[in-house]
């Protein structure tokens, strides 16, 4: 004998999918095109993985520092990369002739 639902746990607008409600289901891309048009509905379903692509994306070097140059960093947290690149980029303003800015 099945056991009673708790009316207390109850959600009315968020009912219980059942067998029926599965039989009258269609997949999306038949709903979007009616609803939105082919192209639309194309675009909506591509999947989109990863971050968007960068205009000037960041490159990845290998760079040898002084230790308590990079302890110095180190030392202020979360974010110390993002610090130290603000740095750099604060040196190259006061320095013109090494800038390729």
């Amino acid at each position: 004998m099945p056991r009673k639902p708790n009316p207390e746990l109850l959600d009315n607008e968020a009912p219980e999918a059942t067998k029926q409600w599965f039989d009258k289901a269609r997949p999306a891309a038949e709903m979007l095109e009616g609803m939105f048009g082919k192209t639309a509905a194309k675009e909506m379903l591509k999947p989109k993985r990863g971050r968007p692509a960068l205009a000037k994306p960041k490159e990845h070097v290998n760079i040898r520092l002084d230790a308590d140059v990079l302890g110095a960093f180190k030392k202020t947290g979360a974010g110390w990369q993002t610090r130290m690149n603000n740095a750099l980029r604060d040196w190259l303003k006061t320095h013109p002739k090494a800038s390729g800015l």
